[in-house]
């Protein structure tokens, strides 16, 4: 009857739910007695629940093929959630908000003195061979200093227990729908414990991410136009445009939709004419917002957009050339930034990053690839890496000639040990690895989801939890331990 929580067994790792002793950990301890009380029929009906709310719902995501194709599929959603006390979750909100503002305010001197370069705390041959530094912002001043106005810190547990930032997210980052969408499902199927436990909101997020944009609006109006800017109904993310576009109450807008006019400010067209926008939330990469500055084929921007944007008649969120600092290289120096900055010590530590562009790190690198994960500096999804310990020999060989042929392009990184979470197969749990992406919103002020989308890797032993790699994704419960 139920689970038994003393077979559930895992490597020797640190596990979110269960510790070393095969016990539930203390804040987890309500959901084990539920679960322990389920027959595992009932909690295979409790998913099957939860994938029919999916599927009412809509909730999907596009995979792209080798062959340019693409292919919706249904979100997958694993019923058994994480859970955090909220006193951690504290020491992470902090970490998380310090990271923020040292990574703006290294975005924001890239674009101005460049006061980092010269005193020799940032290469400047990581700029020069950047390839989302952007010549044209030089000298832009966007609202309050900020260029990432939302950002997607990637978080792992190591089997030590501590948390670690993998990489930060500062072009289009994207997730948060899904993570709201979760809560939802959850509520269907475990509503009592809702009431048993004092779990954290999500909800308010689209509000915060409203008032995030609203501030950044260059006119002094009471309710300033906001809109949100897709690529179109075939980009992978277009679930998720959508959603935040109706959950703000915001127009979604494609490129098409809008003009800029003579007097370089930005027109959405409506039935009753053209009506001037504030603020564009772009979920459309640098190269492809205005063919008259970036690529002049592009059918997906605005013509004359970073024209009106230069002359600070619209705010763009992220800000173009944000992404210089979404790059695997530049993260390796977030620690040297925050110090640099803001005279503090890093609240969260990086994980230990090899650089190939040093030529003792990259010697290091090339005879020890079997043990570590080597990572392109500027690809995302989980696409271009290199998983040592479960490589073959050709794939190294291979890996090793990408290295050898441009350096700076690629860092490695011990194979670290995530942490596991009980995850349903069969209606039996089974140990996978996870990784959460909390949201960072910023402009006049700094806000931190109380959570985030929680990664899993559905596949034995995988420690790749992409979606587009064949992960799946958790509840995130951050818990009030107050009240427990």
């Amino acid at each position: 009857m139920g689970i038994d929580w003393k077979k559930y067994t895992y490597p020797d790792l640190y596990d979110e739910l269960i510790d070393a002793n095969g016990k539930p950990r203390t804040i987890a301890e309500p959901l084990a007695r539920q679960l322990a009380n389920m027959d595992p029929e009932d909690l295979i009906r409790l998913k099957q629940t939860a994938e029919l709310a999916i599927k009412e719902m809509g909730v999907s995501f596009t995979v792209y093929d080798a062959e340019g194709g693409s292919i919706d599929r249904q979100w997958p959603f694993d019923i058994l959630p994480r859970i955090m006390g909220s006193r951690e979750w504290t020491v992470v909100d902090k970490g998380l908000k310090q990271r923020a503002k040292a990574l703006n305010m290294f975005i924001d001197d890239l674009y101005h003195d460049q006061r980092i370069i010269k005193d020799k705390v940032f290469p400047k041959e990581v700029i020069a061979k950047s390839k989302n530094f952007r010549k044209q912002c030089i000298g832009m001043n966007p609202a309050h200093g900020i260029w990432a106005h939302i950002c997607g810190s990637d978080l792992v547990r190591h089997s030590d227990g501590n948390i670690y930032v993998l990489e930060d997210n500062l072009r289009v980052p994207s997730g948060v729908s899904y993570m709201l969408e979760n809560r939802q499902v959850m509520k269907r199927v475990f509503a009592d414990l809702f009431s048993e436990y004092s779990i954290l909101p999500v909800d308010d997020y689209p509000s915060q991410l409203f008032d995030t944009l609203a501030a950044l609006s260059p006119r002094p109006a009471a309710y300033p136009q906001v809109v949100v800017m897709t690529p179109g109904i075939y980009n992978s993310a277009y679930f998720e445009h959508s959603y935040l576009a109706q959950q703000m109450g915001c127009e979604l807008v494609q490129g098409s939709d809008l003009i800029v006019d003579d007097d370089d400010c930005v027109y959405m067209k409506t039935i009753d004419g053209l009506e001037r926008v504030d603020v564009i939330y772009r979920r459309v990469d640098d190269l492809f917002l205005d063919p008259e500055v970036f690529d002049k084929t592009s059918m997906l921007g605005v013509p004359g957009l970073m024209r009106a944007w230069l002359a600070g008649n619209v705010a763009l969120a992220n800000a173009p050339g944000a992404g210089v600092a979404d790059d695997k290289v530049v993260y390796a120096f977030v620690p040297d930034m925050i110090k640099y900055y803001l005279s503090e010590e890093p609240i969260l530590p990086n994980v230990p990053t090899y650089l190939c562009m040093r030529d003792d790190e990259c010697k290091y690198v090339l005879e020890n690839l079997e043990k570590l994960v080597v990572k392109p500096a500027n690809e995302s999804g989980g696409y271009g890496l290199l998983v040592g310990p479960q490589s073959t020999k050709k794939e190294r060989e291979a890996f090793a000639k990408l290295i050898k042929a441009d350096p700076r392009n690629f860092i490695a990184q011990p194979t670290l040990n995530l942490s596991t979470i009980p995850t349903l197969f069969d209606g039996k749990p089974e140990p996978r690895h996870v990784d959460m992406r909390p949201f960072i919103l910023s402009s006049d002020q700094i806000h931190v989801t109380t959570g985030g989308l929680t990664r899993v890797a559905l596949t034995k032993g995988s420690l790749v939890v992409n979606s587009s790699q064949g992960g799946g994704s958790k509840d995130t419960w951050i818990i009030d331990e107050e009240s427990i």
